[in-house]
């Protein structure tokens, strides 16, 4: 009992970290840092609720251990290269000129401070919670970092088109799902660290979106002579940076 106290909480806490910075800037003014967008406690019950059921799980192992068990056993390692497809997924959009919520380079901060706010959360919970993975691993599993770096880029991906292409705006966690699936078929994670991998990226991404840090902050669209652009050829892809001389 003693253990599953400071287990609940080490998940208030981080909940706590999650949604306290975002009510206090509900009610502050908007400066040079921050837009004043709207926080919707709608849009976050299904990430918060993943969160809390693996949590939940986490305090009864013997059930969580059962049900995961219960998933056929496969050795797929596709999903350690799948789980960057919904952030490269977004940058494919914008190259085929799909109309975003943001700029390239919004998209990218907003998606580098969500990656860092989940690894935070996510990291701080391995090496306090100590759980050993299904394959008598290392004591890391809860929660699963490959699903929260899925849910990360496809809450991105949902911001992003949720408004203009909803099929690309929910492909994303089409895909993030399936990782989940993989987490725990591959017998890296419980059932409970892919509930709550999938939470917490979600949760980070959504505060980020509230937030908006940095939003005025455009280093290449005061000067012509500097543009900032994905590209894509046959054999690479990624982002460029380019000066007109």
């Amino acid at each position: 009992m003693a253990a599953q106290f400071r287990l609940y909480r080490l998940i208030l806490f981080c909940l706590c970290a999650l949604f306290v910075p975002s009510l206090s800037f509900a009610q502050a003014p908007t400066d040079s840092l921050f837009a004043d967008t709207h926080f919707s406690a709608k849009e976050n019950l299904l990430p918060t609720s993943l969160l809390v059921a693996g949590s939940v799980l986490v305090a009864f192992p013997d059930f969580n251990h059962k049900l995961s068990a219960d998933f056929p056993e496969t050795h797929i390692k596709v999903d350690d290269y799948l789980q960057y497809s919904p952030m490269l997924g977004m940058y494919i959009a914008d190259i085929a000129g799909v109309k975003a919520k943001n700029s390239v380079w919004n998209q990218t901060k907003y998606l580098a401070f969500s990656q860092l706010t989940c690894a935070v959360v996510a990291q701080t919970l391995k090496y306090t919670v100590r759980e050993q993975r299904p394959n008598a691993g290392a004591r890391n599993s809860f929660p699963s970092g490959h699903t929260s770096v899925a849910f990360v880029g496809a809450t991105v991906l949902y911001h992003e088109f949720k408004e203009t292409n909803k099929p690309i705006a929910y492909s994303g966690f089409v895909v993030a799902t399936a990782i989940g699936a993989l987490r725990v078929t591959n017998r890296k994670h419980w059932v409970s660290d892919v509930l709550a991998g999938a939470g917490i990226g979600i949760l980070s991404t959504n505060l980020i979106y509230y937030l908006e840090p940095f939003k005025n902050w455009q280093p290449f669209s005061k000067s012509d002579k500097i543009a900032f652009s994905p590209y894509y050829d046959a054999n690479s892809a990624g982002l460029s940076l380019a000066l007109k001389l």
